[in-house]
């Protein structure tokens, strides 16, 4: 009886300590489990509330006409507005001339760059001053530009000098000099932001393939054609649609060179989106404005993705 009674105790004694052991490890899975979206969730919360809530808001207010007033509710009138606006369209125009253009422009000076720089060891220890424009701000990049182009002369001075042209270039009064003068200044900035890109994804590669085509007598250019460039073919598509997305918002090169002249010729959409909200003080159509570029965006990405990394059905 005695040692039935201890024994009894015994066991009342343990299993709470064995429950308590059990929960606390339970705890300890838990948090483990739960500890990196904690590390992260400051991170989430904080791009949530600068990226989904302005959406949000530009979207509801894309169905009302806000001015100084009280928003008052007219439903889809801004976007059939946006539909029969001429500026509007020439602004999605002038958005896609100028960032086709550049974009075709830094691919291809960014994969030349990358073709001589992954291979030639100077090159490469020099890599970091094809980065410095894309260390300045596109604000003192837009202001350096005009100040050489438009308000000092300093370029049109030393073409006369040169004997190529003979008069000062009149660059605000041509739409495509102007045109030209933004694309000058964005590839300028932006392509070390793809060329960099490019030298990561060449010097990721395989290199048994090219010593193995080399061995076989193929020269570095056909190399690089045949056998680098498709292997790239991933990451081109993924850093031309980042670029591409940023082109979309460029707004302080116009801003400060062309003021979107003349006669709207370089006024892209977010110079368009600027003017509409911050000079007429149309918010709603401004917010309608942005709402369609976003989707017209996402649409365009998606299409290229699909049809870059989703293979056809046969």
């Amino acid at each position: 009886m005695i040692r039935a009674s201890l024994s009894g105790a015994g066991a009342t004694s343990v299993a709470p300590g064995l429950s308590a052991g059990r929960q606390f490890k339970r705890r300890n899975k838990r948090l483990k489990a739960w500890f990196p979206y904690l590390l992260v969730a400051p991170a989430v919360i904080y791009l949530l509330l600068i990226t989904l809530y302005p959406g949000i808001y530009a979207a509801t207010q894309s169905f009302y006409a806000i001015k100084f007033g009280p928003w008052r509710p007219v439903g889809f009138q801004n976007y059939i507005n946006l539909w029969n606006d001429y500026q509007f369209w020439g602004a999605l125009r002038n958005t896609f001339i100028i960032g086709s253009i550049s974009l075709a422009l830094q691919c291809a000076i960014a994969l030349a760059l990358a073709f001589f720089a992954y291979r030639d060891p100077w090159v490469q220890g020099w890599r970091i001053v094809f980065l410095i424009p894309m260390l300045f701000m596109p604000s003192a990049v837009a202001f350096i530009y005009k100040l050489f182009f438009l308000d000092a002369r300093v370029i049109s001075d030393i073409l006369i000098r040169l004997g190529l042209i003979d008069s000062i270039l009149a660059i605000q009064s041509s739409t495509w000099l102007s045109r030209g003068l933004l694309i000058l200044a964005d590839v300028w900035q932006w392509t070390p932001f793809l060329f960099i890109i490019f030298v990561a994804a060449l010097q990721s590669q395989d290199q048994e393939v090219e010593e193995a085509a080399r061995l076989d007598g193929a020269s570095w250019p056909a190399i690089f054609f045949n056998i680098s460039l498709p292997l790239m073919k991933p990451v081109i598509i993924v850093a031309l649609i980042l670029r591409a997305i940023d082109i979309t918002t460029m707004f302080a090169n116009v801003f400060i060179v062309t003021k979107g002249g003349p006669a709207f010729g370089t006024e892209t959409i977010s110079y368009f989106i600027y003017r509409t909200g911050f000079k007429f003080f149309n918010f709603g159509y401004a917010s309608a404005a942005s709402v369609v570029m976003l989707i017209l965006t996402i649409l365009v990405a998606q299409l290229v993705v699909k049809r870059a990394f989703v293979p056809a059905r046969g």
